[in-house]
């Protein structure tokens, strides 16, 4: 497979018949989630990053040139690395934390095709609370029993701590927090990645909201928030034409 490396920019890119149709899908669903992190206001010039594994070629992965804002990613210009192969960085023009923390999640768990790991205000601010995210909204409740923490080492380039990565995430959690970093989700797609992001987010920003504000807060029994959890792994997928909607509306120059 060739890349073409574009002179007006440090781009590559690869033409739609150089793929499979399952590839190419899975390009376009990429590039739109990068463009709707953008629109969530989940941006950071350069370096947050998302994964996604290659439907018909699991050893492979999709990940956005290190140089790429989020909101320049496209089809095309996605770069795509082998699961198990030696570790990049910088020098490829990939974020070399970036490989250390997808890797590790989607080598561990095949079940995973999308990670997320973002740097919001919120997230990073919830990254040092000493109490974790509370169940304290509906929202929150669907991550009751099932974020998963891991404690900071460093800025992630050591590739040995893609291994304490994968036991901290677990055999099942979807959603880890980064200590003193940021957050990730994962998912069997964009959409459920995506999702549960948008829902992470917001339970840390509600929370910090009210602690705030000094009151009281009420949780729920246990079993009330081990009730609401199972409800919300009932429900997920019928969201992601609106998200593809709302991308198209933005700009769909994501899809070249």
């Amino acid at each position: 497979m060739k890349w073409k490396k574009m002179t007006s920019a440090n781009v590559y890119q690869i033409k739609r018949d150089e793929t499979s149709a399952a590839e190419w899908q899975a390009r376009i669903d990429l590039a739109a989630t990068h463009r709707l992190s953008v629109h969530y206001g989940w941006g950071n010039l350069i370096y947050n990053h998302i994964a996604l594994r290659v439907p018909d070629q699991p050893e492979y992965f999709l990940i956005k040139p290190h140089d790429l804002m989020f909101e320049e990613v496209t089809a095309s210009n996605l770069l795509k690395l082998r699961m198990d192969g030696q570790p990049v960085g910088w020098e490829s023009n990939v974020n070399a934390a970036g490989f250390t923390i997808h890797t590790s999640m989607l080598n561990a768990r095949p079940d995973l095709a999308c990670t997320l790991h973002v740097h919001t205000k919120v997230g990073m601010a919830m990254s040092a609370h000493g109490g974790g995210l509370l169940p304290m909204t509906q929202g929150s409740m669907r991550f009751y029993n099932r974020i998963s923490y891991h404690d900071y080492e460093g800025i992630s380039t050591d590739i040995d701590e893609a291994k304490r990565l994968a036991v901290d995430l677990g055999p099942k959690n979807k959603a880890m927090i980064l200590r003193n970093h940021g957050l990730v989700t994962a998912g069997t797609s964009c959409s459920e990645a995506l999702s549960l992001m948008r829902y992470l987010i917001a339970s840390c920003e509600t929370q910090l909201m009210l602690e705030a504000t000094g009151c009281k807060i009420i949780i729920p029994s246990p079993e009330i928030c081990e009730h609401a959890a199972r409800q919300w792994e009932l429900q997920g997928g019928e969201d992601w034409d609106a998200y593809i909607r709302t991308a198209d509306r933005i700009d769909q120059s994501y899809r070249d």
